[in-house]
């Protein structure tokens, strides 16, 4: 298990990245959800140790990150949002290259897990390509090999499907939830619906905070009968009364808005079903534009 508590972290600017935060997440999937800026990438170089936050603590398997910093690092897998590889270098060479960095260095030992890992992530018939080559989906089924190089117990996984089609999308859910099943796995991202398809719990960071923490379905369940949709003239916004506008989109040419609020704000509403999106929107107080948050969910404005 990895525990963390009260952590924060305030930087030499005055920037507060991190304001006590506290989590306790067992093995399986856990998803980071927060928009740009909340102070997920702080959290995750921190648990990463590549920085020590100003208080609090953070244990693994009971014992402190920071005690022996090298220590914990052979226990993470770590896979950034965006890698580098050397250009013309085969995915088998690559591979084998990062472990003995890794600290694998019995080649016997270093080759069964690279071959093993290559198989893992359905590489195997394209290990002498080069890794540069390779399709975004695939490039990143390579860098969960590489994060799981010496079976870490942590793995943390950054924004791991931006940029990628629908189909590698799926593919690479398939590849995270089975890795999921063997160790401690946070995922990092601003993307519901990777949250939604793969974590068993969750939690919500703004402003450096979490907002809220639990399993998706139950955080759903908690907006039941809560939520209203209204179809309006995306020129003529109407108040809205004992309402939180959650997100708003076009459709037709017309402004299609989702609120939240005890009963109907106005009689032209009509009842939706809830989503891990409004739980999202809810939580970070941003209404959503199409794909991007306002950053106002002010009501009737």
């Amino acid at each position: 298990m990895l525990e963390l508590s009260q952590v924060s972290k305030t930087y030499t600017n005055g920037v507060h990245a991190l304001r006590g935060i506290s989590l306790r997440i067992d093995r399986g999937l856990f998803g980071l959800l927060g928009p740009n800026g909340a102070g997920k990438s702080t959290l995750m170089r921190t648990i990463a140790t590549l920085q020590e936050p100003d208080s609090g603590s953070i244990t693994l398997g009971g014992a402190s990150i920071f005690a022996d910093p090298t220590a914990h690092r052979r226990q993470l897998g770590y896979l950034p949002q965006d890698f580098g590889v050397y250009p013309g270098i085969s995915a088998l060479d690559l591979l084998d290259h990062l472990a003995l960095l890794k600290g694998l260095t019995d080649r016997h030992t270093r080759r069964e897990q690279v071959d093993a890992l290559l198989a893992k992530m359905n590489l195997w018939e394209h290990r002498s390509r080069a890794v540069s080559g390779f399709s975004g989906g695939m490039r990143q089924r390579f860098g969960i090999a590489q994060a799981l190089l010496g079976d870490p117990q942590l793995l943390i996984v950054d924004e791991p499907t931006a940029g990628l089609d629908p189909a590698e999308r799926s593919r690479f859910y398939n590849v995270l939830s089975d890795v999921g099943e063997q160790v401690v796995v946070i995922l990092s991202t601003h993307i519901v619906e990777d949250v939604r398809q793969l974590c068993t719990r969750m939690a919500i960071v703004a402003h450096g905070r979490v907002i809220c923490e639990g399993v998706p379905d139950e955080l759903v369940r908690e907006l039941d009968d809560r939520v209203w949709t209204r179809t309006i003239d995306k020129h003529a916004p109407p108040a809205l009364d004992h309402a939180q506008l959650l997100s708003q989109t076009l459709h037709s040419g017309s402004t299609r808005l989702r609120l939240l609020a005890d009963r109907a704000p106005d009689p032209r509403c009509v009842a939706a079903a809830p989503t891990l999106d409004d739980v999202y929107f809810r939580a970070t107080g941003n209404a959503a534009t199409g794909n991007a948050a306002t950053g106002n969910a002010a009501t009737g404005e």
